[in-house]
């Protein structure tokens, strides 16, 4: 059997690449308790714990989308390997607060150095006619680390202490490394001229699936900071049934990511954005009308759906429109993109959770539907 494509093998090492982030992003949501305790944590300064990440990603990301266009994609991603490593073993012997914001932080900077070049190169090897099923499966693979990490970590904490899951975070970093430092190619260089991310953002395609993104991250921040609340009090659902409606929406999000991606490339990433924004009127407030565990299921597996049919099209159509003008600026293009999702991730809790506490869960709820929906006008400036 002949050695795999150049395709194909840049697609497993980002998708590990990508599994792995998201896999120890995730291992410290079981341990909040323990540091709460130990460290005598109030709420604020676990909410600063958990922002450290997104600032620190988004003060670096610009720069590191202009280095993976200068120097190449394999650089950066190698750079990130190491913020990577030296992140997981400060957890692991962290024992004050300002040294897991610290991890926190450069955890967040390691995260931009993967996700930058890494979809940066799967736009570089991957057609236009193959790009959203590729950076679809990469998404599924990021979406398996954020389905296992906690319950992984859980239950490795229970067992073994706090320590066991970052020692298997240094584990997957190993791995990790030897898919990225022996496995991974160079793309070929830069065609066209440099386009720096300040015209790139003036561009309506970009703009858009920009927005498009930060939707999808905030519709998860949304739905994790006011659903488990909505479950206890009312349906009386335990941690372990909370887990599992979770667990089945991340589940169907990683199923469907490739599909909805491949179907883009079929119809086209507007159409697909549309048909997600549509369906978000119906589905983002429905799981609060159910009583029955089923129902309540069944509707956030649904909400796994919907995330994927808005968030597959959005990093195939920048790099579309990136092609489009000539150039091959893929790390400034994605810089845009992964600020979008930080600011998704740090607004739609503040705006769902104050929604919330004015209208109540319900009305809410059918507001960011709305509000979703809404978006719709914004895609009659794009052709994608």
């Amino acid at each position: 059997m002949g050695r795999p494509s150049s395709k194909s093998l840049a697609l497993v090492v980002v998708g590990l690449a990508f599994f792995t982030d998201m896999f120890l992003y995730y291992l410290l949501v079981p341990l909040l308790p323990i540091y709460a305790r130990e460290l005598h944590l109030g709420q604020m300064r676990i909410g600063l714990l958990f922002a450290s990440y997104a600032i620190a990603l988004v003060m670096v990301t610009l720069p590191l989308g202009s280095l993976a266009d200068r120097v190449g994609r394999r650089r950066p991603m190698l750079i990130g390997l190491l913020a990577l490593g030296a992140t997981t073993l400060l957890f692991l012997f962290a024992k004050s607060y300002w040294l897991l914001v610290l991890a926190r932080g450069l955890q967040g900077a390691a995260g931009a150095a993967t996700w930058i070049p890494g979809m940066a190169l799967l736009a570089d090897y991957f057609p236009k006619e193959q790009r959203g099923k590729a950076m679809g499966t990469a998404f599924a693979c990021a979406n398996l680390g954020v389905l296992t990490g906690p319950p992984i970590s859980g239950y490795l904490t229970q067992g073994f202490g706090a320590s066991a899951p970052f020692m298997l975070g240094l584990g997957l970093v190993v791995l990790d490394a030897a898919g990225r430092s022996f496995l991974l190619e160079e793309s070929q260089g830069e065609k066209g001229g440099r386009i720096s991310p300040w015209v790139l953002v003036k561009n309506p395609v970009i703009l858009v699936f920009s927005g498009a993104l930060a939707l999808g991250s905030a519709l998860w921040a949304v739905l994790e900071s006011t659903l488990p609340l909505h479950f206890d009090a009312v349906l009386r659902f335990g941690p372990g049934e909370i887990g599992l409606c979770f667990a089945a929406a991340a589940l169907t999000h990683t199923l469907t990511s490739p599909w909805m991606g491949h179907l883009s490339d079929r119809i086209g990433r507007k159409k697909v954005l549309i048909i997600g924004l549509a369906l978000s009127v119906v589905f983002i407030p429905l799981p609060v009308y159910f009583r029955q565990r089923i129902f309540v299921v069944a509707s956030m597996m649904a909400l796994g759906s919907i995330a994927s049919l808005i968030m597959s099209p959005s990093s195939p159509a920048v790099a579309d429109a990136v092609e489009k003008s000539g150039s091959t600026s893929y790390g400034s293009a994605f810089s845009i993109l992964n600020i979008a999702y930080a600011v998704g991730m740090m607004v739609g809790p503040l705006v769902g959770s104050a929604l919330v506490q004015v209208l109540g869960l319900q009305t809410a709820l059918v507001l960011v539907g709305v509000g979703f929906g809404s978006f719709i006008l914004a895609t009659r400036r794009v052709s994608a």
